[in-house]
């Protein structure tokens, strides 16, 4: 009754997008798949937002779209279209009811909800033990994260991408509804590398999203100062009702989440290092990542051996130890790659998708002296 074939541990996007990636491949047919969350997986707990050309896979779910962007530095500004991309936005919930009514749809599929307390292997199988039941099966896929795993080394840096957002409603229209504030440097980076994020779902109604890249946490109450004068100063707006709230850390690390991988268990998602590590972007990192696993695990071969890291890995590292080094002037390269090129071709890269010449133009736009001193200490 309680023995799978595989078994997914959390009903996030990397889990989510896994069980459905099986559903969908009749390789797994004649398997039997557990997907395991503590949650019952129906409230808004979340947004994920992400660039992309056209339409795409998760057109059905997309809540709102832009397609201008705004980047504010200390000595850049610009406006401007991102065609032919545009910047996308998902609620979690209607990703949560999307997939759900799929999986459980599918027949060999089970979906419990129930909280994991250990996990065990076998030479011949694993075992996952929850407050209600004890779970058997032959693999397992962990989402389920916890800071200690990158924290416990020291030769790779660990910041995080850390944010309190509101969603406010005014009497008034005071936001753009075509521009996204993707990065809003103007206020006071004390001592980090902190900016202002804005999503506009209407021109009465916006995400305001206050974002750090740094180590630690800050105490909550320096978050909510922050977004209360930033409408204040940005839109001269004092009346506004606070209609969601969202909190949020996600691991900035250049660190091989590998060795954490066993022959029968496989970490996913951000637990597996799928964050981009210089931006903190996991949903379409996460989406591009599971074609290759589902490859992967057809073919037949211990789990740990799967590997996912290239050139961009070695870019995101020297990056990180930069921003490391000297996060007080993190806004100087964001506004340095700005000021130098249009936002399509700093996606582009993002996504992974540049060639070697255009590497060295998204190099070339960074300031070199910090990254030169990163590569020299990285290579002796």
């Amino acid at each position: 009754m309680n023995e799978f074939d595989y078994i997914i541990i959390g009903a996030g996007a990397s889990g989510l997008l896994l069980a459905d990636a099986i559903a969908n491949d009749s390789f797994f047919d004649q398997k039997k798949i557990l997907l395991l969350d503590k949650a019952p997986k129906n409230s808004n707990d979340r947004t994920w937002c992400f660039w992309e050309k056209g339409n795409g896979q998760f057109e059905e779910i997309i809540h709102k779209k832009w397609n201008s962007i705004h980047f504010q530095g200390e000595d850049v500004a610009k406006r401007t279209k991102i065609d032919p991309y545009s910047y996308k936005m998902i609620r979690g919930i209607d990703f949560y009811d999307h997939y759900l009514k799929k999986v459980k749809a599918t027949s060999n599929i089970t979906f419990v909800q129930d909280t994991v307390v250990g996990i065990s292997e076998t030479e011949d199988q694993v075992a996952v033990k929850a407050v209600n039941n004890t779970y058997t099966g032959k693999y397992i896929f962990n989402s389920l994260f916890d800071y200690k795993m990158a924290t416990q080394q020291t030769k790779y840096p660990v910041l995080q991408q850390h944010f309190i957002g509101w969603v406010i409603k005014v009497n008034k229209p005071i936001f753009n509804t075509k521009e996204v504030t993707y990065m809003d440097f103007s206020i006071p980076q004390k001592g980090n590398t902190r900016f202002m994020y804005v999503l506009p779902y209407s021109n009465d109604t916006a995400l305001i999203e206050y974002t750090l890249f740094s180590e630690n946490l800050l105490p909550t109450p320096e978050y909510e100062e922050a977004i209360e004068d930033y409408i204040l100063q940005r839109f001269q707006c004092q009346e506004y009702e606070i209609i969601e709230r969202e909190f949020g850390s996600i691991p900035m690390t250049a660190y091989d989440f590998r060795e954490h991988h066993t022959n029968r268990i496989r970490y996913i998602g951000t637990a597996g290092g799928w964050a981009k590590p210089s931006t903190g972007y996991t949903f379409m990192s996460t989406a591009n990542k599971i074609p290759k696993l589902i490859a992967f695990i057809k073919e037949g071969k211990p789990l740990k051996k799967l590997k996912l890291k290239g050139k961009f890995w070695f870019y995101d590292m020297l990056f990180l130890d930069v921003l490391y080094n000297d996060n007080a002037n993190g806004h100087v390269i964001f506004e340095s790659i700005f000021k130098a090129l249009p936002p399509q071709k700093v996606f582009k890269f993002l996504d992974e998708k540049t060639s070697l010449i255009e590497d060295l133009e998204y190099i070339n736009s960074c300031p070199k002296q910090p990254f030169i001193k990163a590569l020299i200490k990285r290579i002796f």
